[in-house]
């Protein structure tokens, strides 16, 4: 991890859970010696993560893996469309076969 900070963009926040490999000193330090705030899930919640594994599932499954693109703005465009089917005109059987956009546009 310390050897992508020297190639790569980081984010102002990184995201993980409490396990002892995101809460050890060292990797903290890592953290803040690059002035990157940390946020954290609950400590031992195993569904903290469960609906965004399934969207990025849904994602791959109905999507990546089914259209191969040939560079990353045809990808960007299909990744884009495919949100917009899924929150848009997709209805979901957890959400009473709703939209998300309708429940979060309070429809």
């Amino acid at each position: 991890m310390a050897q992508s900070f020297d190639t790569t963009t980081s984010s102002d926040i990184h995201n993980s859970n409490q396990g002892s490999q995101f809460t050890s000193d060292e990797y903290t330090l890592l953290l803040k010696s690059n002035t990157i705030q940390t946020s954290m899930d609950g400590k031992s919640r195993a569904t903290d993560d469960i609906f965004v594994e399934r969207l990025w599932r849904s994602l791959k499954q109905e999507y990546i893996y089914l259209n191969p693109e040939a560079g990353g703005l045809k990808l960007y465009q299909g990744v884009k469309k495919w949100f917009s089917f899924y929150n848009h005109k997709r209805h979901h059987q957890s959400l009473g076969h709703r939209l998300p956009a309708d429940l979060y546009n309070g429809a």
